[in-house]
């Protein structure tokens, strides 16, 4: 059972783009923060130590969690800053923008965590977060082959990543939030 939608994968939802390819970076860690994945399609200026890289974002991750639970304003209990969230409690952060980037985010209820870093004026990616999960869990969780919590090594599961990242070069529609709910999200 996947925990987005049926048995099998869905039809992809459309990449949300500014104009054509966006999609810069992409991580997915674990409960513990170890990155599984770690995808580069366009970054301009490369990083000296990808595992400083992958502390930062997931320091990051971990600090804007505490942040977005400390300063919700619908709950009663604040919790402290620094102590560990668990997925689904208290209010989360979607996506937050700069004048460079956008940093998209979903946390599954087992703890994985998948970033999506694109151009700024990128719509809402939370659907195509949902789809790269449900691919996470079809070509890497039900593999026989993979060991949970080393990185990820799924040529399928990357290649599919891939097409779906770069949009297979067509123009693709701008996704609206068709929920209106709550959610705390950061932006410039």
């Amino acid at each position: 059972m996947q925990f987005f939608g049926g048995t099998e994968i869905s039809p992809s939802p459309p990449v949300p783009t500014a104009s054509g390819n966006n999609g810069n970076m992409m991580y997915i860690f674990n409960r513990n923060g170890v990155c599984l994945l770690y995808r580069e399609w366009n970054r301009p200026l490369k990083t000296l130590s990808s595992q400083q890289d992958h502390k930062l974002m997931f320091g990051l991750l971990f600090s804007l969690k505490s942040l977005t639970a400390k300063m919700d304003p619908t709950s009663a209990e604040k919790g402290n800053l620094g102590v560990p969230q668990l997925p689904g409690q208290g209010c989360s952060f979607h996506s937050f923008r700069t004048n460079t980037y956008k940093l998209s985010f979903m946390e599954s209820p087992s703890g994985i965590k998948l970033i999506l870093v694109t151009h700024p004026r990128t719509g809402d990616l939370r659907d195509s977060l949902k789809y790269i999960y449900n691919l996470y869990v079809e070509y890497v969780v039900k593999n026989p082959l993979y060991t949970p919590g080393t990185p990820i090594r799924s040529e399928l599961f990357n290649k599919t990543v891939d097409q779906y990242v770069r949009g297979l070069g067509t123009e693709l529609a701008v996704m609206l939030c068709k929920k209106p709910s709550y959610v705390c999200v950061l932006a410039d």
